[in-house]
């Protein structure tokens, strides 16, 4: 009896750690998901039982704040940068983890070590260059800077799923005379899909969400909807309702990207794991 009662005690310290984790990660997504339905009446209230509007979401659109031009931004810079680094991270990371040549190691680790840089380090020296050659406040200069910090993070990981894949199968097709492009076309990519996919994720994620660079190179043409989040300052205080309409319009994006490849990113997470 002692142990049956363990084991129920043990499964509901279980359970109530879950719940409690759900609720301290899910609870402020909820209330920005409310607050972003209120009026004025209720933005400083408790209460559950509210009658929703979409004027927040409106007046976000409209002028003078006017967020429809800096979500084309974030869309362009976040698509962007995963089209051209995606790829070259593909790329790299097979060679790295199918070749060895001179200075490999070192090589990779200095791309690692890159990823240990604050941001703030890198972002004054990109504003001064960016200026001098006229991409300051530009799509384009925005979409490098986030190369640069989105390509190392998705060598290193899409390389740790190439490195779980056979051999065997590469090493067959090249007897077959497939060449190495072919190689890394029909066969390494559609193997190493789900870790491209969780890949893709994360960079998607990081570019989507960057505040830091947008803010000290951007100025106006470029600006994206995080930089868009401190127009709903107003006079009077900060415009919670405003605020929360314009976070749960950042995260929708990334939620629905995440429903749509949840098999993918489970599948990716666990080839990652094993080698």
């Amino acid at each position: 009896m002692s142990v049956r009662m363990g084991r129920n005690l043990g499964r509901s310290w279980h359970s109530l750690a879950i719940l409690a984790i759900l609720f301290f990660n899910l609870f402020p997504i909820i209330w920005i998901a409310l607050t972003a339905f209120k009026n004025d009446r209720y933005m400083f209230t408790s209460d559950l039982a509210f009658p929703p509007t979409l004027s927040n979401f409106t007046t976000i659109f409209s002028p003078p704040l006017n967020f429809g031009p800096l979500v084309f931004n974030s869309v362009v810079v976040a698509v962007g940068t995963i089209l051209i680094a995606i790829p070259v991270a593909l790329t790299a990371a097979y060679v790295f983890s199918r070749h060895t040549f001179i200075g490999s190691t070192a090589l990779l680790v200095w791309i690692l070590s890159t990823q240990f840089i604050p941001g703030i380090v890198v972002a004054i020296p990109y504003f001064n260059l960016f200026r001098s050659i006229n991409l300051l406040d530009t799509k384009t200069g925005l979409i490098i800077v986030e190369l640069s910090a989105v390509v190392p993070y998705a060598i290193w990981m899409i390389k740790g799923f190439i490195d779980g894949l056979p051999r065997e199968v590469e090493e067959a097709a090249r007897i077959d005379g497939c060449s190495e492009l072919g190689i890394v076309r029909h066969i390494t990519l559609p193997l190493a899909v789900p870790g491209i996919a969780v890949a893709t994720v994360f960079s998607l994620v990081a570019t989507w969400n960057d505040f830091m660079f947008p803010l000290i190179l951007t100025h106006q043409n470029a600006e994206t909807l995080q930089i868009g989040l401190m127009s709903t300052v107003s006079a009077t205080g900060i415009q919670w309702n405003w605020m929360s309409a314009t976070g749960l319009v950042i995260m929708v994006p990334i939620f629905i990207l995440s429903y749509l490849i949840r098999n993918y990113f489970v599948q990716g997470l666990t080839m990652g794991a094993v080698k």
